[in-house]
């Protein structure tokens, strides 16, 4: 990650300059049943993109195993829920491609970030971090900052995806 092109530029007062420009691509694979995921990786897509990361949204039911290997980074994004009758799970999407289809991969140390949804009526609230988490650490990949952890509906928390979307592009830039 953080490839860099160096540009020459001219400006105005005829010095010879030159521009790096950072080429970043994140992978961003979500589930979602209600449309809360999608709304939080929509709400965060342009503030990477103002920051010049190149954003992929793939929906989990649609991803092969090879999918979360593509791009410089990988995030994975899915909401808590009470599936298999135990409270704390990942949606039914994400968990039948982490643990059954990509049950074997390799993340070879990609940077991966994690975003967790949850419902401050339940106990186990936002448990679907440490589900991707786990992914994630024993599948090799190298986790990259703190995970977004939305409670309840995210209409009305854009504030907090922007902030957390800034602090991941210099990371993403960075690594």
């Amino acid at each position: 990650m953080g490839k860099g092109y160096r540009f020459p530029l001219f400006p105005a007062n005829g010095l010879a300059a030159t521009m790096t420009v950072s080429m970043v691509s994140l992978t961003a694979i979500y589930a979602t049943s209600t449309g809360h995921t999608e709304y939080v990786l929509q709400a965060l897509v342009p503030v990477l993109a103002k920051q010049g990361i190149t954003v992929t949204l793939r929906r989990a039911e649609t991803c092969a195993p090879e999918d979360l290997l593509v791009g410089d980074a990988l995030l994975l994004a899915s909401g808590t829920w009470n599936t298999g009758g135990s409270e704390g799970q990942l949606h039914v999407h994400m968990d039948a491609l982490l643990n059954h289809r990509a049950k074997d991969i390799e993340l070879r140390e990609k940077p991966c970030v994690l975003i967790a949804l949850g419902d401050d009526r339940y106990y186990y609230s936002c448990r679907a971090t440490e589900r991707l988490m786990q992914f994630v650490l024993h599948h090799g990949g190298k986790p990259l900052g703190s995970p977004l952890l939305m409670v309840n509906e995210p209409y009305g928390q854009e504030e907090k995806v922007r902030k957390w979307g800034e602090k991941l592009a210099i990371l993403l830039l960075a690594a």
